[in-house]
Order: structure tokens, then sequence, then C-alpha cells
């Protein structure tokens, strides 16, 4: 065997002594960093178990949120943000914009009905029954308690107790000491298993009406379906021989386009109000919101409402709903940017030009439809009858209808850039055929000058304007 030599044994590299003090270092450092990541997890195990193990019973339609919070602060600490009133976006947000001031050709649309005397920007969530109960469009007395259907999670709770028909066919003003609570909890969710569910018959009856069954659906669907309670347009029903006094009804029976709820209407002669300007019979559009979206990219690609205006948030181990409902435009980050990864100006951007184009072209189409108005009552000052002037008002009526299925839906435009700009162009399109058979009316009866329109510049003077007209002491239009 070959001896080591004491020489070689010298030149074996030695460790300082401090390096093992170092390495021990390293060594508790890295078991210290492993116990802080399981107590990490195992913390935020138990805060995602956290609800289900501290639930605190909540009574079956149970109107008040604040009962809810109790079990789930988050999403609770979230909704209470719908108070806030000062932020705005271009075109929305969740201040008290008022439209008739910004825009007053919408008083001389809309002429015969309450919404010309009263139209805000809608606030938020928590202020839903209180907005309605204190609205200038709500007359004494007022028979419609079908009004506060959407403005107050107290309506799930009477529905029960009364059932629908009794409480549509009430008293809106006999029911302001029931309706105390906004919209909240009780309106989408289960008090027991707290999944989504619907609450208001009129979405079961339309989807039914459809062929469709609500039992059947994901629940990535029911995060827009419960949206779909109430942002959508409406009417409301009476049937005397069906026992019905302004039952609620989604007029989706051919579908949930904009073509096939203009052709129920027309199918069943239903007039919501009737302009004295020009005295035709139209329809007034609410907001439809679903069923715009459902024509869009974002419905297609099954991104529901919930994931953009109710984006998810994470907080230590719970991921919950952002029950903040606002505008995307507030919380790009969460919202928008799940999905598009660009940065927030460019988004905005993005988002502005849609609502941009989209608020140009409803305004040539209101343009127009302003004008064919008073064409139509000059016609009537020039002697015109009403067989005369048939066709005129059934554009005008149809053309209205599409503009304000648009202008009055949130998002202007952006929910369906394509369908919206469409039913623009069909407005003015249907306005503007309006406006030239009544100018053939006219020159029939040696009027070929253009009407003396008057001066509806300022909210204040299409008020008066519209007043005249209501009170049968019209402005002469003829020159």
């Amino acid at each position: 065997m070959h001896q080591i030599s004491q020489k070689g044994i010298e030149q074996r590299p030695q460790l300082p002594f401090w390096s093992g003090l170092v390495i021990a270092a390293l060594v508790a450092g890295a078991i210290f960093l492993l116990c802080l990541l399981a107590v990490s997890i195992m913390e935020r195990r138990w805060e995602s178990l956290r609800p289900a193990m501290i639930l605190k019973p909540v009574a079956d339609y149970e109107p008040n949120s604040a009962e809810w919070g109790l079990n789930y602060p988050r999403q609770y600490d979230s909704y209470l943000k719908t108070r806030i009133t000062d932020t705005l976006t271009k075109f929305g947000g969740s201040s008290h914009r008022d439209y008739l001031q910004a825009d007053p050709l919408k008083v001389i649309l809309w002429t015969g009905s309450p919404f010309s005397k009263e139209y805000f920007q809608a606030r938020g969530h928590c202020y839903s029954a209180r907005d309605v109960a204190e609205s200038n469009r709500v007359s004494v007395p007022f028979n419609a308690a079908t009004c506060w259907t959407c403005k107050s999670s107290d309506v799930p709770r009477m529905m029960v107790k009364i059932g629908p028909k009794k409480f549509y066919a009430g008293n809106f003003h006999d029911l302001k000491n029931e309706m105390t609570h906004p919209v909240g909890c009780a309106d989408c969710h289960d008090s027991q298993t707290m999944k989504l569910q619907i609450t208001r018959p009129a979405l079961r009856e339309a989807l039914a009406a459809m062929g469709a069954d609500i039992n059947t659906v994901t629940h990535q669907q029911m995060r827009s379906l419960v949206c779909a309670q109430c942002h959508v347009e409406y009417y409301f029903k009476t049937d005397e021989h069906a026992g019905l006094k302004n039952y609620l009804v989604f007029p989706w029976k051919n579908g949930t386009g904009a073509e096939a709820i203009l052709g129920y209407y027309n199918d069943s002669n239903f007039t919501d109000f009737i302009n004295p300007i020009s005295k035709t019979p139209m329809i007034k559009v609410q907001h439809a919101d679903y069923e715009t979206y459902l024509t869009g990219i974002h419905a297609y690609r099954e991104v529901s409402c919930a994931d953009c205006h109710m984006p998810y948030r994470t907080e230590g181990g719970s991921k919950f709903t952002d029950h903040h409902v606002q505008s995307p435009l507030l919380n790009i980050s969460n919202s928008c940017a799940v999905c598009h990864r660009w940065s927030e100006n460019e988004i905005r951007s993005r988002v502005e030009s849609i609502q941009v184009n989209t608020t140009e072209s409803l305004q040539a189409a209101q343009n127009a439809i302003a004008a064919a108005h008073f064409d139509i009552a000059a016609a009537i000052q020039a002697g015109a009858n009403d067989d005369e002037l048939l066709q005129p008002r059934l554009l005008l009526r149809d053309a209205q209808f599409y503009f304000d299925y648009i202008s009055s839906a949130n998002g202007t435009g952006f929910h369906s850039p394509a369908e919206s700009m469409r039913l623009a162009g069909k407005a003015a399109d249907y306005a503007q055929q309006a406006r030239v058979l009544t100018a053939r009316i006219l020159a029939r009866f040696k009027v070929t000058s253009q009407p003396a329109y008057p001066d509806v510049s300022s909210r204040e003077e299409a008020a008066q304007i519209s007043r005249q007209f209501t009170e049968g002491h019209a402005p002469k239009l003829l020159p």
C-alpha cells in the first residue's frame, strides 16, 4: 500500500473556523423561512375555510345586508363603497349627473313621459331605494308599486309574503314603509347556501317564454343573469281578463334582439306615452343593458357582467368578489387588465374612443328625431290628418325606439360597439325617412319651406316648449 506522506496531509485545504458558523446560520435561516411558509399556507387555508367555520344563521330573504356582512365582512365592506358619489368617467361613474341639463333635446323626445321632467345618472346600489322614493318621476298618487321591483332587497320578502301579482298591483306610496333597504345581498343570494339565485319572477317568466330553463344555466351565466333581473328593457302589462295590473314583463317572447323586442311591442300595439308634439305613440326603453351585452364580444367569450363590474379580489388566503359595483374604468387593473395586457391609459383610450363614436352617432340620430317631431307638428298645423301622418309616425316611433335602446343603456355603446352603431344608424335613417314623407305632406298643403323650429338649446327652453305643446297652445311652426 502506498503511504500518504506528511507533506501531502499538510497540503490539504482547511476551512476557516467561521465558515461553519455561516453554514449553520444559513441552515437555520432556511428552516425559519420554511416554517414561515408553512404557517402562511396554514393561515391562508384557515382563512379560506373561515366563513364556513363561523357562519351565523341569516334568515330567509333577510333584507338587511348588514346581517349578511357579519359573516362576509369583506364583501359587505366593498358593497358599502357604492355610497361613493364623486367618481366620474367620461360618460359614466356614480355621480348624480343630470342628463336633461346636458342634453336638452331629450326633453323634446320624451315630452309626455315622466322622463322629460327628471332623468339623472343612477348612483350606486346603496341609493336605489332612496332615489326612487324621492324621484320627481313618481307622482302622487302613483298606483304602480312595480317600480319598487328593482330598487329594494325587501322585494323578495314581500313577493313571498303577498305574491307578485298583488305586489305589482299595489300603490307605490303604500309600500314606502316596507321598502326600507336598498338593493343588497338578498336580491342575488340564497341566505343558506350563498348560491346565486333569481329572486325576480319576471326574468324566470321571460326565459320560459323563450323556451329556456333557468335551472340549467351555469354558474358563470348566473353571474350575468342576476344582473339581468333589473338591467333590462321591460314594461308593465295590464290585462283585466287575466287579473293583471302593472305586471312586470320582459318583452323577450320573440327574442332579446332590438328588432324582436320592437316587433313584440308593435304586434301587441303597446304604447308607453303619446308625444304631444307629434302626437305619436311612443315606447320608452328603460336600460337594455343585458340585451345589448348579449350581442357583444364579451358575451361571446363568456365573460360575465360580474367579471368586469365586480372582479375578484384576494386578501390573505381569501378570494372574493368585489361588491363595489362600478364602472370598470374606475378599476382597470382588476377588471380590464386581467385579460387585456395593455397599459391603463391604452385601455381607457380604447374604451372612450368607442364611446365618443357612439355618442356622435346617437347625437345625429337624436337631432333627426327631434326635427321629425316638429315636422309632424307643422304638418298637423297645416291641416294633415291622422291617416296622412300614419306612416311618418310609425317611422318616428321605430326611430326613437332604436335610439333610446342604445342611449338609455349603460356603457355608452361599449357593451356592444357594432350593435350600438348599427342601431344608431338605423334610428337616424328611419327619422330621416319620416321627415321626407312629412315634407311631401307639407308640400301638398303648399308649405315648401322649413318649419320654424323653436329654440330648445337649454333645458329650460326645451321644457317651456314641451309645456306649450302639452297644454295645447303650441308655438306656430308654419312660416
